[in-house]
């Protein structure tokens, strides 16, 4: 004979085992009304013992939620936005809401198209994970508006939830470093001009030098993201300012070129020369020679607050402003302390 087929448990097999009505035990497992402690033990414990999972289509009937968010990514790369969609995942996850993730490629039409199709599905909320500092233009709901929560690139709208990496305060801790190892004459490489991430890393630089009594050797060095400028600037900067004894570098890729640049010149890393980056990207800083000290902007974290607030935003209602979250410093061989 064939095998019985097995029935997945229902609210009503729950009800029957607790000895409560149906009602009594969808209070209970969805944690409303007015109910006993021992009644919604009771409950909870049946649901247990018939291993019950309650269908979301019912739990989106009784909340009018449908446990569902939009994480809209505009880095294809993933580069920063992988860890933000992480960070935001483990947030999400506590409150059982999945995530639908959407990679508009830096397109708005794109993006125009993915809005639409997650608000044609009811999700709860968006997040917008962007891949550069710069604030960026609000989404546009024209139907059916729900809470959005930016990372790392804020809203330009101050009414909008926007988290962000706090780029300044890191670029304090990268000059407080250096200086704490006996580093005294420190240059300071980094990405193009205007760049926002670029502004708030020389505004850091520029706040924990004069904190210190001590002046950036030279003018800070903008130019590109790229190795290639790092071996072209390290060039540079060691004919110019022969006495430089560490650089703070704008991310770890222009710190790799910068680590290349000096041995070619005839300095030592650390010995001569200390280096510090800013992304904390492990391929980029654990296999340059010597492992890259760098800034880590903590994207996880920021993916992680991004999720909590859009689920706040949910519940009870949206938190305005900007919410920065601090760097961490990791520390590797490339910033030794000078000897003696």
């Amino acid at each position: 004979m064939p095998g019985k087929t097995s029935r997945r448990a229902g609210i009503a097999d729950v009800a029957r085992l607790a000895g409560v009505s149906i009602g009594t035990a969808s209070k209970a497992l969805n944690d409303r009304g007015q109910l006993r402690d021992e009644t919604r033990a009771r409950v909870q414990a049946a649901a247990e013992q018939l291993g019950f999972i309650p269908s979301s289509v019912a739990t989106s009937l009784l909340t009018g939620r449908t446990f569902t968010v939009g994480l809209i990514m505009t880095d294809h790369h993933g580069r920063f936005s992988l860890p933000i969609l992480h960070g935001a995942e483990d947030a999400l996850g506590w409150a059982e809401t999945l995530a639908f993730v959407c990679d508009t490629r830096d397109d708005p039409i794109r993006e125009q198209h993915y809005v639409r199709s997650l608000l044609s599905r009811r999700v709860d909320g968006i997040i917008v994970a962007g891949r550069r500092a710069e604030a960026r233009p609000p989404l546009v709901l024209q139907r059916a508006p729900v809470p959005v929560v930016y990372a790392f690139a804020r809203s330009a709208d101050d009414a909008d939830c926007s988290v962000v990496t706090d780029e300044a305060g890191g670029a304090v801790m990268a000059i407080d470093h250096l200086v704490r190892t006996g580093r005294r004459r420190i240059a300071h490489v980094t990405g193009p001009h205007g760049h926002a991430s670029a502004i708030a890393r020389v505004t850091g630089v520029h706040e924990s030098l004069a904190a210190a009594g001590l002046s950036l050797v030279g003018e800070p060095w903008y130019g590109g993201w790229s190795e290639v400028w790092g071996r072209f600037a390290a060039a540079a900067l060691t004919r110019e300012h022969p006495d430089v004894d560490a650089v703070f570098c704008g991310s770890d890729t222009i710190a790799r070129g910068v680590a290349d640049g000096l041995r070619e010149a005839g300095r030592r890393v650390p010995e001569d020369v200390a280096i510090v980056g800013v992304d904390n990207w492990a391929p980029v800083a654990e296999e340059c020679r010597p492992p890259l000290t760098s800034v880590d902007l903590n994207l996880r974290e920021v993916g992680h607050r991004a999720g909590r607030l859009l689920l706040q935003a949910i519940e009870s209602g949206h938190t305005p402003g900007v919410h920065a979250v601090p760097c961490q410093l990791v520390v590797r061989s490339s910033s030794a302390p000078t000897l003696g």
